[in-house]
């Protein structure tokens, strides 16, 4: 009895790995296809990453703030004709300090002396382009166009979030563009020929981009079904690793394979599920940006005269930016006086530079507000404004908020892409359920993080990005993240795709004659 049930036990054993084996080469060729291809393209991502064009100077202009005998903001927008505004604020130009008032998210911005008030009729087109020389440090290469984007395209995709930029092309060796967002003056991206021609092979190769401009649902449905065997695939690898005991050495490349499973496996299982996750996260129509403007507010009770006293009240302080924003409680108009921090010196390698706007450093520190009817300081600061304009986009009374921190570095949640820090992050409960990013400079609406999807964003950031790694710095971080991938691309899809070769040219006859 023991005897017959251990044999049952043995050949249902034998069954199951018999199955494993049977999926493992069956879907060996479109797996190791699938590998190679995913892996030689991500490396892509990483080579930009560490070798790709970027900016060669970290800060944006900074010109000191002497506002004494300006002309007061009120009468250059009322001699304008300009009654409602979604954003002003004190800019550094070429040549002087200007007034730049933002009507509407689509338009271009308009652009005022503060002496006199005298337009600078189509400037933004030249502020783009005195901004893309100053970050990329070429003030004299001649420029082949200044264009305006207000849709994304494939060499500026929506991953970037910012819009409306300024594409400005140089006509140098490299043939670089700049990507301005003049709101913020910040360069939303920098490429050149090779970048762009690496980004196309990476969208088209990696996310399938050519199959959604035929059909959306049929790239999610194709890239799933690849995904799918993948896994397969190794699973039934992972099963016949745990489940296959061997007494010997397996021969040639078998033994080479097995061993990097050992290492390899759950790595690949990770970049694998967390892919999916993304995929199936991402399907469909791509949803419109996060990024909002206050919306439109006439402009009124700006009665005090802080050109007249801007000497004295700024004695003693550092101010390097001056907008004028909203409070949404009062009702008033304040001005906001941006105050620089004590820092160290600015990066200016590569890599420092490129470690800083990741790590979101900025020269500025607390704010502080004046109201622009009385001159008096508003007691409620940064803090109180964040909740204010979390209230105003949100339309959620504040009791909903749960937690507000302040946000000076990048991270899974409010990444990169968005280009902005610091901003306030207000944690909602009930019913808005998610992190609301807010930029009290600017009163802008940053970005959406939907708590349903920052599970998803921290496995896209973790499992397959690797982020964690970032606390060893970017070269650390894709140099580990590299050798990884290239591991997996030789030894799983490159040995793979041999020994299925193998197993499909050498017939049953020879294969037994060299076994014997």
């Amino acid at each position: 009895m023991t005897s017959t049930s251990s044999s049952q036990a043995t050949a249902k054993r034998m069954s199951w790995q018999a199955q494993a084996m049977r999926w493992h080469r069956a879907l060996a060729w479109v797996a190791g296809v699938v590998l190679v291809l995913w892996c030689a393209s991500g490396l892509i991502h990483t080579y930009l990453s560490m070798f790709g064009p970027q900016q060669k100077v970290f800060q944006p202009p900074l010109r000191a703030l002497q506002l004494q005998g300006m002309k007061p903001m009120s009468h250059i927008l009322s001699q304008a004709g300009i009654a409602e505004v979604s954003m002003v604020r004190v800019v550094a130009g070429e040549d002087e300090n200007l007034l730049q008032v933002t009507q509407d998210a689509g338009q271009a911005r308009r652009y005022f002396r503060l002496s006199d008030g005298v337009e600078l009729q189509d400037h933004d087109f030249k502020q783009a382009l005195f901004l893309a020389r100053h970050y990329l440090a070429l003030p004299d290469t001649p420029v082949h166009e200044v264009r305006k984007l207000s849709q994304f395209t494939d060499e500026y995709p929506s991953v970037n979030r910012l819009l409306p930029v300024y594409r400005v092309a140089f006509d140098n060796a490299d043939d670089t563009v700049a990507f301005v967002y003049t709101e913020t003056s910040v360069l939303a991206g920098v490429n050149n020929r090779l970048k762009s021609q690496c980004q196309t092979v990476f969208r088209h190769v990696h996310s399938g981009a050519w199959l959604g401009q035929i059909s959306e649902p049929l790239r999610v449905v194709l890239l799933g079904l690849l995904l799918s065997a993948l896994l397969v695939t190794a699973l039934a690898g992972v099963g016949l690793l745990v489940g296959v005991r061997r007494k010997h050495r397996a021969p040639g490349v078998k033994h080479w394979h097995r061993g990097a499973a050992y290492v390899l496996s759950l790595p690949l299982l990770l970049l694998a599920i967390s892919g999916a996750w993304h995929l199936l996260q991402n399907a469909g129509p791509k949803p419109p940006s996060n990024l909002r403007l206050s919306a439109p507010m006439k402009v009124e009770h700006m009665d005090f005269a802080l050109e007249r006293q801007w000497t004295a009240m700024t004695h003693n302080l550092n101010v390097q930016g001056l907008s004028l924003v909203r409070s949404h409680d009062s009702n008033v108009w304040m001005y906001r006086l941006s105050l620089a921090k004590p820092q160290d010196k600015p990066p200016t390698s590569p890599e420092d530079i490129r470690k800083a706007r990741f790590e979101g450093k900025t020269p500025l520190g607390e704010p502080m507000y004046l109201l622009a009817h009385s001159g008096e300081v508003w007691p409620g600061g940064d803090r109180a404004l964040a909740l204010e304009l979390g209230e105003r986009f949100t339309g959620v009374s504040r009791d909903a908020i749960e937690s507000v921190e302040v946000v000076t570095r990048f991270g899974p949640d409010y990444d990169f892409r968005n280009k902005r820090v610091p901003v306030w992050r207000l944690n909602y409960g009930p019913p808005v359920n998610a992190s609301v990013f807010v930029d009290t400079a600017t009163g802008v609406l940053a970005d959406i993080s939907p708590n349903a999807a920052k599970a998803e964003r921290w496995s896209f950031s973790y499992l397959h990005k690797w982020n964690f790694l970032g606390m060893f710095g970017r070269n650390v971080h894709n140099g580990v993240v590299s050798v990884f991938v290239l591991a997996i691309l030789l030894m799983f899809g490159g040995l793979g795709l041999r020994m299925a070769w193998q197993a499909r040219v050498v017939s049953p006859s020879s294969a037994a004659a060299r076994a014997r």
